[in-house]
């Protein structure tokens, strides 16, 4: 997964704040700072877990405290289903 693709599915299911440009380099810009909260994150974790079959914890999502945590975890998770497919 890459940023626009989880940039995209934030705006989706979160919207997007006036203030922020997503399209910046917001890799290692906290959510909050980007005006998402938990619940914001946790739903788009949902989406991309049922976009692409894959699980991801509570844990790991709590620790995803900015886009390239998140897409790290994401990635992983999605190379671990290919692998074992």
């Amino acid at each position: 997964m890459t940023l626009t693709e989880l940039t995209q599915l934030l705006r989706e299911c979160a919207g997007e704040d006036e203030g922020v440009d997503l399209d910046g380099d917001v890799l290692d810009t906290p959510f909050s700072e980007l005006g998402y909260d938990s619940l914001a994150v946790l739903q788009t974790t949902g989406r991309i877990e049922r976009d692409h079959g894959i699980r991801l914890s509570d844990d790991t999502v709590a620790e995803a405290q900015t886009p390239r945590l998140l897409l790290d975890f994401v990635n992983e998770s999605l190379a671990a289903a290919r692998s074992a497919a």
